[in-house]
This record gives structure tokens, sequence and C-alpha cells, in this order.
């Protein structure tokens, strides 16, 4: 692979402005740039979420899912530019399917807690919300040929579920119950 970046300081953005990928400068408030930050910023979460002791299977999973979220910030970088395809999302279908049939059946809605690890899974599902709401703003405000590819949509709408159920998983492979809610906090 060669260089990408020579220089990290580049001063171009100094007025409030920044580079897409395809060269053209856009303010550093536009829509698009919110996205990628807030991809940015889950695939940050996902990161931190690794730096646990997670089982094996759940690490390489979401080792692949933080190179498909540079893939889905190069999307949005590169305007009409489409980098993911059905067979990202199917993966994320069938993680979901195979950590969810070990689970039990919910009863009640479920508080962010219980192992530090599936907080950080909670955490992640959140921020992946946000990251799917940017798109879709951003989808809303953009001309048809620049706006994300339907795959990228799915898949942050997916790994959104998946962060959930991975949460779940994560709290019962620590021995650990999830937190569940109950009216009036009397839990």
């Amino acid at each position: 692979m060669s260089t990408r970046l020579s220089i990290i300081t580049t001063r171009t953005g100094d007025q409030g402005d920044t580079g897409l990928g395809d060269g053209a400068r856009v303010p550093k408030d536009d829509p698009r740039i919110a996205a990628i930050g807030d991809v940015d910023e889950l695939n940050s979460v996902i990161g931190l979420l690794r730096s646990e002791t997670l089982p094996e299977d759940v690490d390489a999973l979401c080792a692949r899912i933080q190179h498909d979220l540079f893939d889905v910030g190069a999307e949005l970088c590169i305007p009409g530019h489409a980098a993911l395809n059905a067979e990202h999302v199917a993966l994320l279908e069938q993680a979901l399917t195979r950590y969810n049939a070990e689970l039990p059946s919910l009863r009640e809605f479920i508080l962010p807690g219980g192992h530090r690890c599936a907080a950080l899974a909670h955490l992640a599902r959140t921020v992946c919300r946000r990251a799917e709401r940017a798109v879709i703003h951003m989808d809303r405000v953009t001309e048809p040929g620049r706006r994300s590819s339907v795959h990228a949509r799915l898949y942050l709408n997916r790994l959104s579920d998946l962060c959930f159920v991975l949460a779940r998983a994560l709290n019962r492979a620590q021995n650990r119950p999830d937190v569940f809610w109950t009216r009036g906090g009397n839990g």
C-alpha cells in the first residue's frame, strides 16, 4: 500500500470547510460531514468494545464490522460511490440470527448495562442509530446521484440491531443478567 497521508496538519480546513474524496469542498457542518463523523465515531466505539476481552468470534465479527464501517465512510466521502453490497448486509443478518438464537426470549425492555463489554455494545448501538439518522438526513437533502447506497443504510440499520443482540450475548458470556427495565425503577 502506498502512503496515503504524509502530512496530517494541512491547514486547508482552517476556514471551516473540508475536502471530499471527489475533490469538492464543503462546510464542516454539512450534513455529509456530520454523517461521516457519526460513522467514524461508531467505528471508534466498536474499537473501544474490541479493547475488552471478548469471545474470539465476537472480536472477529467486530473487526470485520470496523472495516465495513470504514467502507461506509468512503461511500459518504465520495458522493455516488458504493462500497457495500447485499453480502455485507447478509453477514449482519446471519450474525443476528446466530447470536439471537442462543438468547432467552425478552419479557421486558432492557436497560444498557450488565458487564462492561455489554454496556459498550449498547453504546455502539446508540451511536449507530445516530449515524443512521445522519445518513438518512444527508440523503434527504442531497441530490439523487450523490446519496449513500441503499446497502449502507441497510447495514447501519442491521448493525444497531446486532449491537443490541451482542450486548445480551456478551452479558450471557460473562454470566451477567441483562438489566431489565421496571416501571418506577423498582428493580
